[in-house]
């Protein structure tokens, strides 16, 4: 497999004979008895250039994968004695990325010189495997039983405005005087989403949030808030750092109902052990406790 990409990729027999460093009559014969086992052609063959078969095109992207996985196998195994290195790949909601991987991730690679990082953000809950991700971060432990589920950290909801919204259409002190008010909310949720919020009797009303702009991405319902757009209610790891720099405002928190929520980490069982992988979590651990 390795022999039959490398000749793809280098355009030749020749130069694939060279970088592998076995004969180009050698590398022929390989190929062809790969061809005759399998009955089909991969590779047709001029004295110009050399182009794939159908068949040789859907080798060639298995053979793919099946190279990555043996390398990071083998990095895997051979890392667990040393320190981490390899290519981690991980997938995480905006909102968290956006405000906190920002400045954690740069901090890692600088910890560890020798680990890669992939990220890749969407607030849908993705496929691990499907998507060969090593680590998925999230606010729901949902998960197969082919998965690791562990808590990274926990926090609260808060609702929140900029100061320049505060100061033009004022400050709610009551789940009524919040009705005049535009609030922003996350959109395509089911049910939608609702802010539990004490009444003055003490029970706890469910208020669904009404305004002008409704968003799918928690990430972009934060830069609407601090453009000064509306009020949000967003976990303290999207807004925390906001809030206390004075960017963002905190409302409403004698009658704000938040249970605690937690962040959790989700992995395929095959990869939680890998050291770049536990490196990253242990590295979080340690940060998002002395944030707290």
């Amino acid at each position: 497999m390795n022999a039959f990409a490398r000749i793809v990729d280098l355009g030749s027999f020749a130069k694939a004979a060279e970088d592998l460093r076995v004969t180009p009559s050698a590398l022929s014969k390989l190929v062809s008895r790969l061809e005759d086992r399998l009955g089909v052609r991969l590779l047709t063959r001029t004295t110009r250039r050399l182009a794939l078969t159908s068949e040789g095109s859907l080798y060639l992207e298995r053979a793919r994968e099946v190279l990555e996985l043996i390398g990071r196998t083998e990095a895997d195994v051979s890392s667990a004695r040393n320190k981490p290195k390899g290519h981690l790949r991980i997938n995480s909601s905006t909102g968290f990325a956006r405000q906190t991987l920002l400045h954690a991730v740069p901090a890692f690679l600088q910890r560890f010189p020798e680990v890669t990082v992939d990220l890749t953000l969407t607030d849908r809950l993705i496929d691990p495997v499907a998507e060969q991700v090593d680590i998925v971060i999230r606010g729901s432990p949902s998960a197969g039983s082919d998965m690791v589920v562990r808590k990274l950290a926990e926090g609260r909801r808060l609702i929140c405005a900029a100061p320049s919204y505060l100061a033009r259409a004022g400050t709610p002190r009551s789940a009524a005087e919040l009705a005049q008010h535009n609030c922003i909310a996350l959109s395509g949720a089911s049910p939608p989403t609702t802010w539990p919020l004490a009444a003055q009797d003490g029970s706890v009303v469910r208020y669904l949030p009404k305004g002008n702009f409704a968003c799918d991405n928690v990430g972009m319902l934060f830069d609407m808030a601090i453009e000064g757009h509306g009020i949000v209610r967003l976990a303290d790891f999207v807004v925390g750092q906001a809030v206390g720099d004075g960017r963002l405002v905190e409302i409403l928190a004698d009658i704000n109902r938040s249970d605690r929520i937690s962040l959790w980490v989700l992995m395929p069982k095959g990869r939680f052990r890998s050291p770049r992988v536990q490196a990253f979590l242990d590295f979080m651990d340690e940060r998002l406790k002395g944030s707290e």
